[in-house]
């Protein structure tokens, strides 16, 4: 399992889902270009101490990242755009929790690229979550549905 990130602009978001990564140990896909430079000091804040234990791989572009993407991986894009709850979506161990930016989700041609297409079920008027809250819950079923969380305390 792996969460990335399309071209993502809030430092904070990023280092969060930096620590997500580490505590629960999926990597992190970052696909560039970032609206900060990499060495923000609100990255490091959000991710704390566990920028060093999480596995975080930077790619300079969409095609960078789509090229290098696993054999037999899915990208499974999360946004609002979907029709189908990740509640009733049926995640596999090797899959890739696709997130857009946070003020503009993703373009069409990586729409047409993801595999699967989920959004997460909320009441009108609400329109989307933060996006490190968003990968958080989805990734959670996802591990649980893969039997994927690691055996801590």
């Amino acid at each position: 399992m792996r969460l990335a990130l399309y071209e993502p602009d809030i430092p904070p978001n990023v280092g969060t889902l930096i620590r997500l990564g580490a505590c629960l140990g999926v990597a992190l896909d970052i696909i560039e270009p970032c609206g900060f430079p990499w060495d923000d000091r609100d990255l490091k804040r959000a991710a704390m101490d566990y920028g060093a234990l999480g596995e975080v791989e930077r790619h300079s572009s969409w095609e960078s990242f789509a090229t290098s993407r696993p054999e037999g991986a899915r990208i499974v894009l999360l946004t609002t755009k979907a029709a189908l709850p990740f509640t009733g979506f049926r995640f596999r161990p090797s899959d890739i929790l696709l997130l857009g930016r946070e003020s503009a989700g993703v373009p069409a041609h990586v729409h047409e690229a993801a595999d699967a297409q989920v959004t997460i079920p909320m009441r009108p008027p609400a329109r989307s979550l933060n996006i490190a809250l968003a990968a958080a819950m989805v990734l959670s079923e996802a591990l649980r549905q893969t039997n994927g969380f690691p055996a801590g305390k």
